[in-house]
């Protein structure tokens, strides 16, 4: 159980990382610092990382790559869309 209760912990962690990155650059409207290959690199890691934990049967890391999975789907969709609208500035 206490192994258990570490992933949980480095999961919600990273997710809570994550997801204030994106809420920052959503709020802010800016692509500063980010790479555009950051979120492109996340969703192909989180797809193949969430294939791997489907294999191996790991609760933990399914859900928490499902969810960086979404989370690198929103960064990347909040990037072109500040992209954009640089572009129409």
């Amino acid at each position: 159980m206490f192994t258990s209760i570490i992933g949980w912990l480095a999961s919600a962690i990273l997710i809570v990382t994550l997801l204030w990155q994106v809420w920052t650059q959503a709020k802010t409207h800016s692509d500063k610092g980010v790479s555009r290959w950051l979120f492109a690199g996340q969703i192909s890691a989180s797809v193949l990382f969430l294939l791997y934990s489907l294999r191996v049967h790991n609760g933990v890391f399914v859900v928490s790559n499902a969810v960086i999975l979404l989370t690198a789907i929103a960064g990347q969709w909040v990037f072109h869309r500040n992209k954009a609208r640089q572009g129409r500035s």
